[in-house]
C-alpha cells in the first residue's frame, strides 16, 4: 500500500533521510525546505500525508498544519520537532495533526504511522464505495416497474422511510419484499447503520430465539460462549424479520416485548439490554386468518402493522415484465434484443406463480440454453408455453355481415397502446411484433 507524501523541513539532511526511508516502501515522496514552498507544492499536487517540522523560519509547522487542513481535510499531517512541550503537542492535536514525533525519532515508528494512515484511508474508501454500491443497488431508482401499482409503492416507501414507524411488507413469495425493505433502510436516516435480516421460517423455535435475542454462555447445550442476537447487531440500524408469520407463539410474546419496550434479554440472561432498532417485517401468510385461529397474536399484529405495504403479484402488473426482462438481461451482460419479441409476449401472458424470482430464474436459464444465439420461443419452459398459448388464443365470432380485418388490427393496436401507456416499443412487444412493424401498420391504417 503506497501513498503520496510531502516532507517539509528546513534541515535538508533530515528531508533526504526521511525521503530515502519512505521510498524503500515504494511511496512517492516530494520535499520542500520551508513552509511556504511546501504549501506551494501542496497546492499543485494531491498528497495523502504531509510530514512537517514544527520550528522553521517563516511559515512554521502549525501554520502548515492549518493551511493543509483548510484545503484538504482528508490529508493527514505528522509533526516532527526537537523542541517538544506538552502544550505544543496539545495544540497540534487540537488543530488536526495525526501525530507528533520528537527528534531524534525511530524511523521504523514513522514508517509504521505512515502505514496506519494509508490503511485507514483505504478502509474508509472501501466503506464509502460499498455504501455507494448499496445505495445504488437498493435505491428506488433500481426497483423495476413503471406500472400504476408500483408507482403507489414508491410513494409509500418515500413517505415512511424517513420515519421510524414499523413497516409490514406483505405479498406473495418472490414479489421483492426484501428489496423494498433494503430500500426503506437505505433512504432512511438509519441508512449508514446496519441492516440485519433474519428468515424466521428457516429456523426452529429455539434457534430463532437465540438468533434474535442472543444467548449467554452455558444457557443451553452447545452454548459454549456468549452470542449477540440480531437485535443487538442491528443497533442504530434496521432489523428485517422475513416470514414473520412463521414465528411460534412463545417467540411472538418475546418479540412483542421488544417492540413495546425497546429492550431484549439474551437466552439465559438476567438483565434487559436496550436496543435502538427500526423493525421491518414481511410475510406471505394471511395474518388475519391466523389471528382468528389464534396462531398469531392480535397485539403483535397491531404492533407490526403500523404501516402496511402490499406488493402486487407480477400477474397484476404484466406491463412491467418487458422492463424486468431488460433489467435481467443487462444484469447478465446480454443485449436487449437477446429475446425475440414473440417470446416476450408469451412471457407476459404467463401467470407467474413464483413472481419476479421465477422470472429471473427463467431468463437466466434461457440465456444459458441460447448461448450466443437469440432466445427463441422454443427455449421457453413448458409451463410458460402451455399457459401462454392458451391465454394468447383469441376466440372471435364472425358476424353474418362480416368484419373488417383493418378494424380488428386497429383495435388490437389501440388496446396494446393503451395497455402500454402509449409506449410504442412496449405496445409492439405486447403484439409480438417489432417496433418498425408497428409503425408500418399504423401508417397503413392512418393511425
Amino acid at each position: 500500500m503506497t501513498g503520496n507524501i510531502l516532507i517539509i523541513d528546513n534541515e535538508k539532511r533530515m528531508c533526504h533521510v526521511i525521503k530515502a526511508a519512505l521510498e524503500l516502501d515504494k511511496h512517492d515522496v516530494e520535499m520542500a525546505y520551508d513552509g511556504s514552498r511546501g504549501l506551494e507544492k501542496f497546492s499543485k499536487n494531491e498528497f495523502d500525508i504531509v510530514i512537517t517540522d514544527l520550528k522553521m523560519p517563516g511559515k512554521d509547522g502549525i501554520g502548515v498544519l492549518e493551511e493543509v487542513k483548510k484545503k484538504s481535510p482528508a490529508t493527514e499531517v505528522i509533526l516532527i520537532t526537537a523542541y517538544a512541550t506538552a502544550q505544543t503537542a496539545v495544540d497540534a492535536m487540537r488543530k488536526g495533526a495525526y501525530d507528533y514525533l520528537i527528534k531524534p525519532f525511530d524511523m521504523i515508528e514513522l514508517k509504521q504511522k505512515v502505514k496506519q494512515i494509508l490503511e485507514k484511508k483505504e478502509l474508509s474508501s472501501e466503506n464509502i464505495n460499498l455504501k455507494i454500491q448499496l445505495k445504488d443497488k437498493f435505491s428506488l431508482d433500481n426497483i423495476i416497474g413503471q406500472s400504476e401499482s408500483m408507482q403507489k409503492i414508491y410513494q409509500m416507501v418515500e413517505k415512511v422511510a424517513p420515519r421510524d414507524a414499523t413497516v409490514l411488507i406483505r405479498g406473495e413469495s418472490g414479489t421483492g419484499k426484501e428489496l423494498i425493505a433494503q430500500a426503506l433502510h437505505q433512504i432512511s436516516p438509519r441508512g449508514n447503520g446496519p441492516f440485519i435480516g433474519v428468515n424466521c421460517a428457516a429456523l426452529t423455535e429455539t434457534l430463532l430465539e437465540s438468533e434474535l435475542f442472543g444467548h449467554e454462555k452455558g444457557s443451553f447445550t452447545g452454548a459454549e460462549k456468549q452470542k449477540l442476537g440480531r437485535f443487538e447487531l442491528a443497533n442504530n440500524g434496521t432489523i428485517f424479520l422475513d416470514e414473520v408469520g412463521d414465528i411460534s407463539p412463545a417467540t411472538q410474546v418475546k418479540l412483542l416485548r421488544v417492540l413495546q419496550n425497546k429492550e431484549i434479554m439474551r437466552v439465559g440472561g438476567e438483565q434487559n439490554i436496550e436496543v435502538d432498532v427500526r423493525t421491518i417485517a414481511a410475510t406471505n401468510r394471511d395474518l388475519e386468518e391466523m389471528m382468528k385461529n389464534e396462531t398469531f397474536r392480535e397485539d403483535l399484529y397491531y404492533r407490526l402493522n403500523v404501516f402496511p405495504i402490499q406488493l402486487p403479484p407480477l400477474r397484476d402488473r404484466r406491463e412491467d415484465i418487458p422492463d424486468l426482462i431488460s433489467h435481467f438481461l443487462k444484469k447478465h451482460d446480454q443485449p436487449e434484443n437477446k429475446i425475440e419479441p414473440k417470446a416476450v409476449t408469451l412471457l407476459m401472458n404467463y401467470d407467474w406463480p413464483g413472481n419476479i424470482r421465477e422470472l429471473e430464474n427463467i431468463i437466466e436459464r434461457m440465456i444459458i440454453l441460447a448461448g450466443d444465439d437469440q432466445v427463441t420461443t422454443d427455449l421457453l419452459p413448458p409451463q410458460v408455453l402451455g399457459m401462454s398459448e392458451s391465454n394468447a388464443t383469441l376466440s372471435m365470432d364472425i358476424p353474418d355481415e362480416g368484419l373488417s380485418i383493418d378494424q380488428v388490427e386497429m383495435d388490437l393496436i389501440n388496446n396494446a397502446l393503451k395497455k402500454a401507456g402509449g409506449n410504442k416499443s412496449k405496445a409492439a412487444k405486447l403484439l409480438g411484433i417489432t417496433r418498425r412493424k408497428l409503425y408500418s401498420m399504423m401508417e397503413r391504417l392512418n393511425r
